[in-house]
């Protein structure tokens, strides 16, 4: 069972998540790093647990602002045993310049970020190992093109199951909708984000098929510890 370490980034700086309401984020405060800086926190996670993956959401990028560029390398270099998934609002064309340009990252793909058919035909062209796919659902309501959720079969490798409103809430994991996604992925690694309290939650999902979870709230106020994280690992 993957637990993949969460780091959102706006004006520079990492912030704590909330509901997805992302005019809300404030800069971070974790005992994990001295500051919000993102290498810092970064390098906070591997402290804790040497962690497989990182996931990144340039919140700049996705609100239209520009993309911090610089970030994937310096982490990078920061982190080098550590696969980096960057979410910066990319559309699938984005995603190919990026896998061509850059080997320390691997493009998430949000369904939040997709606008028709021209980009489900790019989203299918891409080589389905080397992308994510985030199926993004605010509440009950799926973010995207409703062919997307209506078609596994366009699906890469790997899909997240985000739902916004549950991000830094406290209020537990989307159990019946992640089973379901699993159960209609048919093969693909289902990975959980928003929710996530603590170690029964991700035994929970564990339960239920999930290939791993995305964490941030829970790491940092440290209801998941070191110790959960090493048994996680064997699940």
């Amino acid at each position: 069972m993957d637990v993949i370490p969460v780091i959102d980034v706006r004006h520079g700086v990492a912030v704590a998540a909330a509901r997805g309401d992302r005019a809300a984020y404030r800069p971070l405060a974790t005992p994990l790093a001295d500051g919000s800086d993102p290498i810092a926190v970064a390098q906070g996670f591997a402290r804790l647990f040497t962690f497989p993956v990182l996931y990144v959401a340039d919140l700049d990028a996705i609100e239209g602002r520009g993309v911090n560029a610089s970030l994937p390398p310096v982490l990078a270099r920061a982190l080098p045993q550590v696969e980096l998934w960057i979410d910066a609002g990319l559309r699938p064309h984005e995603a190919a310049e990026m896998l061509a340009s850059s080997d320390v990252a691997t493009p998430v793909i949000g369904t939040e970020s997709l606008a028709g058919d021209s980009d489900i035909t790019a989203l299918e062209a891409l080589p389905r190992n080397r992308i994510v796919l985030s199926l993004d659902f605010r509440g009950d309501q799926f973010i995207g093109p409703p062919r997307i959720l209506e078609t596994p079969q366009l699906w890469p490798d790997r899909i997240i199951v985000m739902t916004l409103a549950r991000v830094g809430s406290g209020e537990g994991p989307d159990l019946t909708r992640i089973a379901d996604i699993i159960a209609r992925a048919n093969g693909p690694r289902v990975y959980a984000a928003g929710g996530v309290r603590n170690r029964a939650d991700i035994e929970a999902l564990h339960g239920a098929g999930a290939a791993g979870v995305l964490v941030a709230t829970a790491l940092h106020t440290g209801k998941i510890k070191a110790g959960d994280l090493d048994e996680i690992a064997g699940l």
